[in-house]
């Protein structure tokens, strides 16, 4: 059984915020679970080629949008899953943090980041 509390986790600047890593590679359960934090007012340009990512929104708002532009709101109770490896920009509202509880599979490794200065999606 593994057990952690919050203050226990490993916690990664990703870029546009900070991603506390529950479950990693090391844990051998095959997937990883984050509690992450997307900074109010920024907007990431992300694409995850090797993972499939399901995201709860638990706190603040933002949306997700797609490369036709299409927008879908993200408010707390929101499930978005990109299951086709979708690149994406995720935007964080202007006034409050975004928080979201994530799950990647495969797992990752734990110390992974984005480039957001890339003019490519940022992926890994």
């Amino acid at each position: 059984m593994i057990v952690r509390k919050l203050e226990d986790v490993t916690c990664v600047d990703w870029g546009n915020g900070l991603s506390r890593r529950f479950l990693t590679t090391a844990d051998g359960l095959g997937y990883t679970v984050t509690d992450t934090i997307v900074r109010a007012g920024t907007k990431s340009r992300l694409e995850y080629r090797r993972h499939l990512e399901a995201c709860y929104c638990i706190e603040g708002s933002g949306e997700v949008v797609d490369t036709a532009g299409d927008a879908h709101p993200i408010t707390p109770g929101t499930l978005y899953a990109l299951d086709q490896h979708d690149a994406h920009w995720l935007v964080a509202g202007p006034s409050q943090d975004l928080r979201l509880v994530c799950v990647f599979s495969p797992a990752l490794r734990g110390d992974e980041v984005h480039n957001l200065d890339s003019a490519e999606f940022s992926q890994y």
